[in-house]
């Protein structure tokens, strides 16, 4: 911008939620930003593209949840990307004057139909124009420096927003799967099976059974004493 919560928030839904956040801050910064030190507005259909070119560039990384470094490492330079792609497109639009702080003329050229579009920031440019804050010889590093400022901001303040929604889908699941918990937790257990238990045959009962086979199979042959026969 990992677990039960990590699965959450890589659904699609959620994923394109994020990169809506992110994109819009972005975009939203920037443009502020370069409004008050151009002192000039910008162009509607310019500001249109970088955001969807920040969206396309923020959705494939919002696979998982981002941490601070994670966020920052991605916001400032898009922060620098974005105040020079606005550059580009006030001069193209209303010339060199709106990037210095003059007031923006519309330029009638093969651009006019993409600047037609509307101006952004007009308001803000009316503000500034007082002040000239484009005028001050350090006007350009300033510039930077509040770039750079607001985008460890904004970076700080959207690992604030990962956290909260990673927690909030945690605490959706054990909401959800609580009560399953607590019934399988209720149901008695089932009864271990009783081991099988043998007879245990006695070694005396074994050897008289031999012997009554051995005996059963014996002929007699002796007959009676001589003595009682004479």
């Amino acid at each position: 911008m990992a677990h039960s919560p990590s699965m959450g928030i890589s659904e699609a839904g959620i994923r394109i939620a994020r990169t809506a956040v992110f994109t819009a801050l972005c975009v939203a910064l920037s443009a502020g930003a370069h409004v008050f030190f151009s002192a000039g507005p910008l162009p509607v259909l310019t500001v249109a593209a970088v955001a969807g070119a920040v969206f396309a560039v923020a959705f494939p990384l919002t696979g998982r949840e981002r941490g601070f470094g994670s966020i920052a490492a991605l916001l400032v330079p898009l922060q620098l990307v974005v105040d020079t792609v606005f550059t580009t497109g006030q001069t193209a639009c209303y010339g060199a004057a709106a990037t210095a702080g003059g007031a923006p003329v519309p330029r009638v050229s093969a651009l006019s139909l993409l600047c037609a579009g509307g101006d952004v920031g007009t308001p803000l440019a009316r503000f500034a124009a007082g002040a000239e804050p484009a005028a001050h010889p350090a006007g350009p590093w300033l510039l930077l420096a509040v770039h750079v400022a607001l985008a460890l901001a904004a970076a700080a303040w959207l690992r604030g927003g990962e956290a909260a929604l990673a927690g909030l889908i945690r605490a959706a699941a054990a909401v959800t799967f609580r009560p399953l918990l607590l019934a399988v937790a209720g149901r008695p257990a089932l009864p271990a099976p009783a081991p099988e238990i043998r007879p245990r045959r006695a070694a005396g009962h074994r050897t008289e059974r031999v012997r009554a086979l051995l005996l059963g199979h014996c002929v007699i042959r002796r007959g009676p004493p001589r003595a009682a026969v004479i």
